[in-house]
């Protein structure tokens, strides 16, 4: 990878939760961060965190717009002159619904930022790692346990992060000849705006209703930072962080 004062990240979903955290941490560390997301106050607020020394793009972006994706990568290969690190972190869900009763637009709704966006990120991080000088460069794809185990009334989002875990081994499979890592977080209960509802309850494996004890978010983050900041001959291809106490194994 490029020397530590010219490492280059990209984090999508930088707004808020976990993206936010992990630009942070990146940030903090010394990495030009690009931050792409919808919302552009979001991603200048997150910009605001990291104070005055650190250096931040703030790229509004939807990754489910081609052309938008396409124009993002390309912006921060011109401003910053290459690309270390993608956090291929951005993602979404519908209220938990029935299969029977989950309309065709909200599983599309699902498919195109979890899974397609996701592979439009990675297919131009890819594009940039395979042809700078030096090459190669590092994948995170942000899974969840879902990919391991699902909730109740989530097909859309279950099969979408299981999809990912096929992504993330493709591209280590496809990335060795180009000096390309790939892994993939699997996350369980970060504290985050998506999970304050886990505090009033959410449904369990036998279709009851139960609080869920959350994690800091920041544990996710530095789990980020680890996993970037390995040399490009070491990976850590799945990592699994998650509240200690919350009910995943045995779900389902």
């Amino acid at each position: 990878m490029a020397g530590q004062q010219d490492r280059v990240a990209i984090v999508t979903g930088a707004g808020s939760g976990v993206g936010r955290a992990s630009a942070l941490a990146l940030a903090g560390d010394g990495y030009l961060v690009a931050l792409l997301g919808r919302r552009r106050t979001a991603l200048e607020e997150t910009a605001g965190k990291a104070g005055a020394e650190r250096r931040l793009l703030v790229i509004p972006t939807d990754v489910t717009v081609e052309g938008e994706v396409e124009s993002a990568f390309a912006e921060v290969v011109e401003r910053a002159g290459r690309l270390d690190v993608l956090f291929n972190n951005a993602g979404g869900n519908v209220r938990a619904t029935p299969i029977e009763s989950l309309s065709l637009a909200d599983w599309q709704r699902v498919v195109d930022v979890n899974l397609t966006g996701m592979f439009m990120c990675a297919r131009e991080a890819v594009r940039c790692m395979k042809s700078q000088e030096p090459r190669g460069g590092r994948i995170i794809n942000n899974g969840s346990v879902s990919a391991q185990a699902p909730r109740p009334h989530a097909v859309a989002y279950t099969a979408t992060k299981h999809a990912v875990t096929g992504l993330t081994k493709s591209i280590a499979l496809d990335g060795r000849a180009l000096d390309i890592a790939a892994s993939q977080i699997d996350i369980g209960n970060a504290e985050t705006p998506m999970t304050e509802r886990m505090s009033q309850g959410v449904l369990q494996a036998d279709f009851s209703t139960a609080p869920e004890p959350t994690m800091d978010v920041d544990h996710v983050a530095r789990a980020v930072l680890y996993m970037a900041n390995l040399p490009l001959d070491a990976n850590v291809l799945t990592m699994t962080v998650m509240a200690t106490k919350m009910p995943l194994a045995g779900r389902g």
